[in-house]
């Protein structure tokens, strides 16, 4: 009896409830406005500023017309319309549901006439302070108060980003006749003269060398000021991976004679931190990553680290040591060694490696590192080959990336090129040149529908293969590579079926994605490719769809692909990887 006098209860209260909330949504949107014609604007406008009206009964809605009336004319006013015809009429009984219509016949828009905007002072001749500005609202263009707003408003930003504290508005005016639905527009800003920056100070307490922290400052004391310098300044600090704090002070409060001095604070980061993850990909299966790092282990900036990562088909272990050149935000020399076993496929391998890296930026954004490295290694390739192999490999690599965004672009791309050799002259075993080319390219349109393409190409020159060790030769196949195939299972097969590696890589990729909600899209993909002897060999093709996600810590994806070439070994596969699409 009380479990059915509980029930009984909880069902009326619930149909009051229920009874309440759709009373509460029918009070909740009282007045309506209406706008005839195309006019999507006026109309979300108007219902933004009248806002939502509640709890009103006919007669309150009766004395609340006026107000609402003038608060839509308001809305109309600010995007061009001054002259609008409103009719208004409230609808239902006196029971608190009443509604308040409002239809709106918005009339000829006022326009603009005649737009006079004029830099006077030394802006004048700053052509970048002149180029660029904001375009509307231009002359028969329909008056928008807050285009006029953001044009007014870009005037006295970029005088201050580009160092003219002094400037004011001498004359600005917009004057308005409803009565021929015209505008005019007058602003005329005078700049003053142009600050300069001055001395850069950096203060006490950061434990660093000075000849460090100047080789950060890419301007000279006395150029003029631009908020853009002081901001690459404070990011440069900030990315060094030195300092958990930068407080750039570079304040017009302080200019002596227009000239701004600079004084910087910084907050050294802990030197040393660890850290470690857990991963998955179809690749590799599961796999732990570590890494050991001290951001700097005296005053001049040297740095040292070790890195981990654990697999079941492949175990790593390196170690190295950097110093920063100048500049240090893009510069520096790196000496390393590591160790790593694979097994994968038919290959088992183990790898010493010990060499040096210089890193530097090019002037036209691509990134130069000149390398060489010692190499030896141990490999067995099925019960085929067998070898163990010496090398010393000087290379060069160049590299550019663009991209709108690190996480999750919209359009860019990624061109990489490397180039290593050996030669039995100089500590090696074999005569080898080596190629990689690799190309990225991604575009967003309608910021819907996105399309990727990728493109790597490869090539060995020896002339002796059996010497190259398999670190050296192509294999293709897998999340990163053709899908449909397992992870580099690509390659020529010896006579007994072994895959042996080829003296070419030919891989390419086309994919389409369309986002369906937010940070989430679907693909649809084609790869073609094969690890090959001969470049005119057939390829594989792999073909399928899948599903992103774009986490906080980068695209997830997931993909079903169907291998097409049954004599390469394709069938269906699942495919799951992570990390930046560029």
């Amino acid at each position: 009896m009380r479990l059915s006098w509980f029930y009984n209860r909880l069902f009326w209260r619930s149909l009051l409830l229920v009874g309440l909330l759709q009373a509460w949504s029918a009070l909740a949107n009282q007045v309506q406005v209406s706008v005839n014609g195309d006019h999507d604007n006026l109309q979300k406008n108007a219902a933004i500023l009248v806002g939502e009206v509640e709890g009103r009964t006919a007669d309150g809605l009766r004395r609340y017309a006026p107000t609402a009336m003038e608060q839509v004319r308001e809305a109309l006013r600010a995007l061009g319309y001054y002259n609008p015809s409103i009719q208004w009429q409230v609808t239902g009984r006196d029971d608190g549901l009443a509604r308040l219509m409002l239809t709106v016949e918005p009339g000829e828009p006022v326009r603009i006439r005649s737009r006079q905007v004029e830099i006077l002072g030394p802006g004048n001749r700053d052509g970048a302070f002149l180029q660029g500005l904001p375009e509307v609202p231009g002359e028969g263009d329909v008056l928008n108060h807050g285009e006029y707003d953001a044009l007014r408003q870009s005037i006295s930003s970029r005088a201050n980003r580009r160092g003219y504290f002094d400037g004011a508005f001498e004359t600005r005016t917009l004057t308005v006749n409803p009565e021929d639905n015209t505008a005019d527009i007058v602003l005329r800003y005078r700049t003053g003269d142009r600050y300069r920056l001055g001395q850069v100070v950096f203060l006490e307490g950061h434990g660093f060398d000075e000849d460090l922290l100047r080789s950060f400052v890419t301007f000279i004391p006395g150029e003029y000021f631009h908020a853009d310098k002081i901001a690459n300044l404070n990011n440069n600090l900030s990315n060094s991976g030195y300092f958990s704090g930068v407080d750039v002070d570079a304040s017009p409060n302080r200019a002596e004679d227009k000239v701004i001095p600079v004084d910087i604070g910084l907050t050294p980061r802990p030197p040393r931190s660890i850290s470690g993850g857990i991963g998955f990909s179809t690749d590799v299966g599961p796999r732990l990553r570590a890494n050991w790092r001290e951001h700097y282990i005296n005053a001049r900036g040297y740095k040292r680290g070790a890195d981990t990562e654990l697999s079941e088909p492949r175990q790593n272990l390196s170690g190295w040591y950097e110093f920063p050149l100048d500049p240090p935000m893009t510069d520096s020399f790196r000496f390393g060694a590591g160790y790593q076993r694979e097994d994968i496929e038919d290959v088992e391998s183990e790898r010493l490696t010990i060499g040096q890296q210089w890193n530097h930026q090019l002037s036209n954004g691509w990134r130069q590192t000149v390398s060489v490295r010692w190499e030896g290694e141990r490999f067995s390739i099925g019960d085929v080959e067998q070898g163990n192999s010496s090398l010393l490999l000087p290379g060069v690599s160049y590299s550019k990336l663009q991209a709108d965004s690190p996480l999750d672009p919209s359009r860019g791309y990624r061109l990489q090129l490397d180039v290593t050799g050996a030669h039995r002259a100089v500590l090696s075993d074999a005569d080898i040149l080596h190629v990689n080319a690799l190309a990225k390219g991604l575009y967003t349109l309608a910021d819907k529908q996105r399309f990727l393409a990728r493109f790597n190409f490869g090539g060995v020159a020896t002339n002796r293969f059996s010497a190259v060790p398999p670190s050296l030769r192509f294999f293709a196949g897998g999340d990163q590579s053709v899908r449909g195939y397992r992870y580099e299972s690509l390659s020529p097969l010896s006579r007994e079926g072994t895959a042996v590696g080829g003296r070419y890589l030919v891989v390419g990729s086309v994919e389409y994605q369309y986002e369906f909600a937010d940070r989430w899209r679907i693909a649809a993909f084609v790869d073609k490719g094969n690890a090959v002897d001969d470049v005119f060999q057939p390829l594989a093709t792999g073909v399928g769809g899948g599903i992103r996600w774009v986490s906080p810590v980068g695209p997830l994806r997931l993909d079903i692909a169907k291998g097409l070439d049954e004599q390469f070994g394709g069938g269906w596969r699942i495919h799951f990887s992570m990390g930046p699409e560029l």
